[in-house]
This record gives structure tokens, C-alpha cells and sequence, in this order.
């Protein structure tokens, strides 16, 4: 009797996360430069051209983030084929205005959109969360914990913002944006990958609301109306931000083996329009390759990316092939950044549809 040689068992190749689905969402209510500069001391043409910032949308009284997410996670369902309640292992959401400090937005909004059953959970990165998620989803998927995984990115921060806060009430808005992953290849369109993450928790009072936490409980009679709102120190995240934002943008080409020349369309965290611009001149990028929509939304935080990329696709801007590279910065500090290849999708809806858009 004769037996076959039996080598080494060969390892299989562990699945990439795929991205299948774009979706967002920003609230009807428009505020105008011109009706912000009502209560400050400030006008349009000053705000624009510090921020590049026109409009930005906010919540009517009542609505909450996880309303902007399930929006937003609804659209990405429909572009990706997914009918609701099916077909998702796990609900990410990236924000840093939650419903409520406990429990996590996450596991409403899996409820709210039929995917009762679905691992949920909220992750915490301010404007380097969806990032930071997109890491955690593609973790997920290729650990083989979750096939099919929605990350959304999700802020509200006209709820964190004191609106007399003439530095950062021109700056923010509320959004949504959300993308569906699937297990898939690693060298098919919308693989998402290499990343580059990164943190400096000693400048964490750069970006902070200070009270609200375990350090610093809210109290009626002894929290400052500061300590209540977000804070930040501009000039100094301004500096940071364009440094972290260069450096992990080189890492994460360097990884992939890709040059600037190789990306098609660079999609950065929508923070102001001067940030954006020096970013991609220190990368040696055209400044026509920069994605952007903070002109009309304003900084949504972690939901700058990929109300930037549903925007993009929904204008078309995106086709199948190219390459894109994605960075952000945020509060803790944090920062990261991935590269993509944009695949074939349905055109998503836009974050807003015609008739949408009001003024008070």
C-alpha cells in the first residue's frame, strides 16, 4: 500500500473587507453665514474666507444623532442591494455626540433599521472616527466575526457647540455617512487598506468638552458654561492637523507602495477649506484631486468622510478604478488614514434631495 505525501496544511487567505455601499444624510434646516452673523460678531465674507464655509445644516429640536445615522445607514443599505433587516452582522458607529452617554448609539440604530441581533457598538475617535471604524469593520470581517458589516459616522455638534462661540459656531454642522462592507478579495475594487492610525493623548485639552465625563461630572451649580461646550484651540490644531494629517497620508502610500501621482481623488476630513488645501500642497497633490462638500455642510466631524464620498458619487465625481486616498484628525489627538479603489455602485441618493434644503 502506498501513501500520498501529505505536506504542511497551507493557510487560507483570510477575507478583505469590500466596500458595496455609500449612503448619507444631512438634516433640512440650512443656517446661512448671513443668519449667523445676526448674533455674531462676524459676517459671509469673513467666515468664508477663514473656512471656506457657506452653509452647514443643523437638527430641529428633538432630533438626535442616531436620527441623522439611521438616515444615512438606510441609504447605504439600499446602494449596497441589502434589504432592511438582512444581511448585516455588525452596526459601527463613529460619533462623538451619542444619544446618551450610556448605553451606546450603536445598538439603536441597528434596532431602528431591523437589524435587531446584529453586534453594535459606538466607536469614539472625534473627527478620526470613521476612519478608526473603517479599521474596526474590516477587522471584523476579516477575523471572519462579521461578513457583511454598516459603519456610519454620525455628529450632531450644533448639541456640543455654544452657539455664541464666535471661533467654532461658524464651523460645525450635523451629517450622517455610512458605507456597507462585505468579505471579499483583497485585489478586488473597493478593498479597503493598508491603514495608517495614530495618537497623542498628551494634547488632549487641544479639542475637548470638558465636563460630561467621569473626570469632570456635569453639576448644576458649579459647571461653567465653557466646561459644557467643545473647545479648541485653533491655531495650535491647525498646525497639528496638517502635520499628522501629511505624515499618515506618506505612511499609508508608502505601505501600499503607491506615489501622489497614483491617486486620483484625495478625500480628507472636511475641517475648513484652509486645512484641505495646505494638506494637499504638502502632499504635492492638484488641488483639483481634493474631494470636498464642506463648503455647503460645514466640519460634521465623523462624518466628514463619507458624506464627502456619497456626495462625490452621487455627483458622479467617483468611477470605478480610482484610487483614493482618505486621511483625518481629530480630538484625543488622533489620526489616521486608508486607501481605496472606488468600485462599481449604484448612484446613491444625494445627502440631500431637491426640495429638502430650507431656511428657518
Amino acid at each position: 500500500m502506498s501513501y500520498a505525501a501529505v505536506g504542511p496544511a497551507v493557510p487560507a487567505v483570510p477575507p478583505a473587507a469590500v466596500l458595496c455601499g455609500v449612503g448619507a444624510w444631512v438634516p433640512p434646516r440650512v443656517v446661512t453665514n448671513d443668519e449667523l452673523a445676526i448674533r455674531l460678531d462676524t459676517d459671509d465674507t469673513w467666515i468664508r474666507t477663514r473656512t471656506g464655509i457657506r452653509a452647514r445644516h443643523v437638527l430641529e429640536p428633538g432630533q438626535a444623532t442616531s436620527d441623522l445615522a439611521v438616515e444615512a445607514g438606510r441609504r447605504a443599505l439600499a446602494c449596497a442591494g441589502i434589504v432592511a433587516g438582512e444581511g448585516v452582522d455588525a452596526v459601527v458607529v463613529a460619533t462623538t455626540t451619542p444619544d446618551r452617554t450610556c448605553p451606546g448609539t450603536a445598538p439603536l440604530v441597528a434596532a431602528r433599521l431591523g437589524l435587531t441581533g446584529a453586534a453594535a457598538f459606538d466607536v469614539a475617535a472625534v473627527c478620526t472616527g470613521f476612519v478608526y471604524g473603517l479599521a474596526t469593520a474590516a477587522g471584523l470581517i476579516t477575523a471572519g466575526v462579521a461578513r457583511r458589516v454598516l459603519l456610519i459616522g454620525a455628529d450632531a455638534y450644533s448639541t456640543i457647540v455654544d452657539p455664541l462661540d464666535r471661533a467654532n459656531a461658524i464651523i460645525f454642522g450635523d451629517g450622517a455617512g455610512a458605507v456597507v462592507l462585505r468579505a471579499g478579495n483583497a485585489d478586488e475594487p473597493g478593498a479597503v487598506g493598508p491603514f495608517d492610525l495614530g495618537s497623542d493623548g498628551a494634547h488632549e485639552d487641544m479639542i475637548m468638552v470638558a465636563a460630561g465625563g467621569s473626570r469632570q461630572p456635569v453639576t448644576l451649580d458649579g459647571t461653567s458654561r465653557t466646561d459644557r461646550h467643545f473647545a479648541m484651540r485653533g491655531k495650535e490644531v491647525y498646525r497639528h492637523a496638517v502635520t499628522r494629517m501629511t505624515e499618515s497620508a506618506r505612511t499609508v502610500l508608502s505601505k501600499a507602495g503607491w506615489k501622489t501621482d497614483d491617486v486620483d481623488h484625495f478625500v480628507p476630513h472636511q475641517a475648513n477649506l484652509r486645512i484641505l488645501c495646505s494638506v494637499a500642497d504638502d502632499l504635492e497633490l492638484p488641488r483639483e484631486r481634493c474631494v470636498t462638500h464642506v463648503e455647503s455642510v460645514g466640519n460634521t466631524g465623523a462624518a466628514s468622510i463619507p458624506l464627502a464620498l456619497a456626495d462625490a458619487a452621487a455627483r458622479r465625481t467617483l468611477t470605478p478604478g480610482d484610487r483614493l486616498l482618505l486621511t483625518a484628525f481629530g480630538g484625543g489627538l488622533t489620526w489616521g488614514s486608508c486607501l481605496l479603489t472606488w468600485p462599481t455602485l449604484p448612484t446613491p441618493a444625494p445627502p440631500h434631495h431637491q426640495g429638502e434644503h430650507r431656511t428657518p
